[in-house]
C-alpha cells in the first residue's frame, strides 16, 4: 500500500515537474510521440502551453489532413509558430475546410512560414491570412503561382507584418509591392528575390516608405539602376544587404549605399559594374561589416582589400573573393594578416 501511494504520488507530483524540464528540451515530434506513452504523461505534456505554441510540419507527409487534425485540439489554441515549409500534400482546401469551420481562429500566430508550398493559390492565401489576423512574419518563398492578390489579401487581414518573404513569387509586380508600402511601412524583413517583374518605381517605393527596413533581400533582380539602389543609403538601420548579380550598380550607388552605416552582411556577387571605388566607399561608411562577397568582380584589385582591412579589420568574419583576378592577395597567410578575425573565405580562381 505504502509503495502504491509513493507511485502514485511521484506521478501526480513529481513526474509532470521532470517532464515540463525535460519537454522543453525535446523536438515537437519526440514529444508527440510520448503523448501516448502513460495517463501521466500525456497530462505533463498538455499542461505545458510553451511546448504547443510550435506546430512543425515541414516536410511531412499528409501535412494537409495532419494540419486540420493538430488545430482542432485544444492544446494548440495559443499557437505562435506555425512550419509548413515544403510540406506534401496540402492545398488551398484545407485552409478553406480550416476556415469554413469557423471555432478555429489563429489569433497568437505570429509566424507562417508556407515555403514550397506549390498547390496553394491566391485563394489558399485569403484563407489562411483570414484566420491569422495578428501574424507578424509570412514567408511564401517559391510559390510561383500566386499574384498581387494574394497580397491584397494578406493587406487586409494582417495588419501587423514586419517580415514578409517573397522570394521567387514571379507573377508579384509593382502593384503588389505597392500594396506592401502603403500597409507595412513598419516593415523590418523584406524578400524580393527574384520578383522579377518588379521595376525601378517598385523599390524606390520601397526605400521611401519603409525606412525601418533592417534586412533587404533583392538577390537575382538585373533590372534595377543606379537611380533606384541610390536609394538604399536612406535606411540607416538596414543590417542585412544582399545585391548578388545586381548588373546595373555601379560605383556611384555603391557610394550612396555606404552611408548604411549598420551594415554587418553585404553581398556584392556578380557585381559586375563595381570597381575599387565603391569598395572603398563601402570600408569608409560601413565599419562594422561582418560578411562581404566580391565573388566574379573583375574591376577590385588589392587596394579595396587595403581599405577594408584598416576600417574592419576586427569585425570582418567571412570574405568571398573568388573570382576577383585583380586581387593578387590572395593567401590564407596574406588574408589572415589583414583581418585577423576571418573564419571563412574563398579565394579560388
Amino acid at each position: 500500500m505504502a509503495a502504491a501511494a509513493a507511485d502514485e504520488a511521484w506521478c501526480r507530483e513529481t513526474f509532470p515537474q521532470v517532464m515540463e524540464l525535460v519537454s522543453a528540451r525535446l523536438p515537437q515530434r519526440d514529444a508527440c510521440a510520448l503523448l501516448s506513452i502513460s495517463p501521466w504523461c500525456h497530462r505533463a505534456l498538455t499542461a505545458n502551453p510553451k511546448l504547443w505554441q510550435v506546430l512543425d510540419l515541414h516536410e511531412m507527409k499528409k501535412a494537409g489532413e495532419r494540419l486540420i487534425s493538430a488545430l482542432s485540439l485544444a492544446r494548440y489554441c495559443h499557437l505562435k509558430v506555425l512550419n509548413l515549409e515544403f510540406a506534401q500534400d496540402i492545398d488551398d482546401r484545407h485552409f478553406l475546410h480550416l476556415k469554413e469551420m469557423g471555432a478555429i481562429l489563429l489569433e497568437e500566430l505570429e509566424f507562417l512560414n508556407l515555403n514550397a508550398c506549390q498547390r496553394i493559390s491566391d485563394n489558399g492565401i485569403e484563407a489562411v491570412t483570414s484566420l491569422c489576423p495578428n501574424l507578424r512574419a509570412l514567408s511564401i518563398y517559391w510559390i510561383v503561382g500566386l499574384t498581387d492578390a494574394s497580397i491584397e489579401h494578406t493587406v487586409k487581414n494582417c495588419k501587423r507584418i514586419i517580415d514578409l518573404n517573397l522570394s521567387g513569387c514571379k507573377n508579384i509586380s509593382d502593384r503588389g509591392i505597392h500594396l506592401v508600402t502603403d500597409n507595412y511601412q513598419g516593415l523590418q524583413k523584406l524578400d524580393i528575390t527574384r520578383c522579377i517583374k518588379l521595376t525601378d518605381e517598385a523599390l524606390q517605393e520601397v526605400l521611401q516608405k519603409c525606412s525601418a527596413l533592417e534586412s533587404l533581400n533583392l538577390y537575382a533582380l538585373s533590372s534595377f539602376t543606379d537611380e533606384a539602389y541610390t536609394k538604399i543609403g536612406n535606411l540607416t538601420r538596414l543590417t542585412f544587404l544582399d545585391l548578388c548579380g545586381a548588373q546595373n550598380l555601379t560605383d556611384d550607388g555603391l557610394t550612396c549605399i555606404s552611408r548604411c552605416g549598420s551594415l554587418t552582411y553585404l553581398n556584392l556577387s556578380w557585381c559586375v559594374r563595381v570597381t575599387d571605388a565603391g569598395v572603398i566607399a563601402i570600408a569608409q561608411g560601413c565599419r562594422s561589416l561582418e560578411l562581404l562577397s566580391l565573388f566574379g568582380i573583375l574591376g577590385v584589385t588589392d587596394t579595396c582589400l587595403e581599405a577594408l582591412s584598416k576600417s574592419c579589420s576586427n569585425s570582418l568574419t567571412t570574405l568571398d573573393v573568388n573570382g576577383c583576378t585583380g586581387i593578387k592577395r590572395r593567401s590564407s597567410t596574406d588574408l589572415i594578416q589583414m583581418f585577423p578575425f576571418l573564419s571563412c573565405f574563398k579565394v579560388h580562381s
